[in-house]
């Protein structure tokens, strides 16, 4: 049963184009943020930037899980 979730958002990266796009978006956010948490120092524009990667990804997370949820619960009426 753990692997259902997974086959889940599997399913969905192929046949979802909103799905798969807002992750390709949280994946490229990620990317950033590792750049720069990698850094010893942030600039403020810097820091800035961070606290909205963060929020836009979390906008991001919960959006993909509302598509998620869906899908479940179109699966489970069906």
């Amino acid at each position: 049963m753990n692997a259902e979730p997974q086959d889940l958002k599997d399913e969905l990266m192929r046949t979802d184009e909103e799905f798969h796009s807002l992750a390709a978006r949280h994946h490229e956010l990620e990317d950033r943020l590792h750049e720069l948490t990698a850094k010893h120092y942030l600039s403020q524009p810097e820091q800035l930037e961070e606290v909205t990667l963060k929020k836009r990804k979390l906008q991001l997370k919960d959006r993909m899980e509302d598509i998620l949820r869906r899908r479940r619960d179109t699966q489970a009426q069906g």
